[in-house]
Order: structure tokens, then C-alpha cells, then sequence
């Protein structure tokens, strides 16, 4: 089980955006990676607009927010359009990123967990927040973090 002050498995998945997001790249900065279960759902829905409609404060926060689920680039890529997303969704197939940060299944197994992470500047887990109901909480408890961060 990754644990805070982990070093935050480093991966390389497609975005909706047509490009590559790759972890390491981004060292220097923190990172939010936010696992969700599907695109157009309520609640990821909820979610991901959340964090749409606070990106200027991740963005003063000199924060990265990237989202991650298992729907295909495309899906990604008309759910991001559909919402004006304004941060890239990673398209995990075959669920190996959601292995590798051992992303809990919920609802007895049957949907993929929703889990915030954030990565500090360093590539280290400051934060892992693991609920699939409070979808809006993970922006407000994420930005918090971040503040902390900053000081």
C-alpha cells in the first residue's frame, strides 16, 4: 500500500488532448492525480467540474491537476469538451496506472475507487484522500493541502 512520503510511481499514459503526459516531467512542481470511476457519471461529472471551476486557484497554487480513469481517449476527449476542461484526463486501459497507486475497488469491487493523490514538488505522496461519495470533497481537502504545501 503506497504510504505519505512515498515516491510516486512514475508513469507515461495518453491524454484527451492527442499527447503523452509523463510524471517525471513535471518535478519541480505538485502534481494532483485524481483517479475517478467513469466519464459523464454524476459524480465524476460533479467532480471533475469542481476542479474546472477552481483551476485558477490550483494554477496560483503552481499546482498540475491531471484525472484518470479507464475510458478511452476519445471518451476523454468529448466528456473534457462537453464539461471545458480545462486540465488533461489520462487515458488508463488497462487499468496498469490504477494498479501501480493500488487504487482501491469500490461498492463491493464493482466500480473503480475515486482517490485524489498529491505528488509534492519532488515526486513525493503528500496526501492520498479515498472517497467515492464526497466527489466535490477532494477539491476543497486537495487545495488545502496544497496551501500547506506552498508555506
Amino acid at each position: 500500500m503506497l504510504q505519505l512520503g512515498d515516491t510516486a510511481p512514475d508513469f507515461t499514459l495518453p491524454t484527451d488532448k492527442g499527447d503523452s503526459f509523463h510524471l517525471a516531467d513535471q518535478r519541480g512542481q505538485p502534481v494532483v492525480l485524481y483517479f475517478y470511476p467513469k466519464d459523464d457519471t454524476p459524480g465524476c461529472t460533479a467532480e471533475a467540474c469542481a476542479f474546472r471551476d477552481q483551476y485558477a486557484d490550483f494554477l496560483d497554487l503552481g499546482a498540475v491537476v491531471v484525472g484518470v480513469s479507464s475510458d478511452s481517449e476519445a471518451s476523454h476527449q468529448k466528456f473534457s469538451q462537453k464539461h471545458r476542461l480545462p486540465f488533461p484526463l489520462l487515458a488508463d486501459g488497462g487499468g496498469q496506472l490504477r494498479k501501480a497507486y493500488e487504487v482501491p475497488r469500490a461498492l463491493l469491487g464493482l466500480l473503480p475507487g475515486r482517490v485524489t493523490f498529491v505528488i509534492d514538488k519532488d515526486g513525493k505522496i503528500a496526501y492520498i484522500f479515498n472517497s467515492l461519495s464526497g466527489a466535490t470533497d477532494h477539491v476543497r481537502k486537495t487545495k488545502e493541502v496544497l496551501r500547506g504545501l506552498a508555506n
